[in-house]
């Protein structure tokens, strides 16, 4: 996945993959954005226009 286009990606879409990112490969949110050169803040800002959040004792989205 190329993951410099999360701003033009659709959010439900973005969410399913970096959740499965999560359950699969990443044991945190900081671990999958340092593995791809992503800033954190601005992912959970994407995601919570779509009112996702971060939880981090289950990793993932809801």
């Amino acid at each position: 996945m190329d993951w410099s286009n999360i701003e033009s990606m659709d959010p439900n879409l973005l969410v399913g993959v970096v959740n499965t990112a999560l359950r699969n490969h990443y044991h945190s949110l900081e671990e999958l954005c340092k593995s791809h050169d992503l800033d954190s803040e601005r992912l959970k800002a994407r995601l919570a226009e779509e009112d996702y959040e971060y939880f981090p004792a289950a990793n993932q989205f809801r």
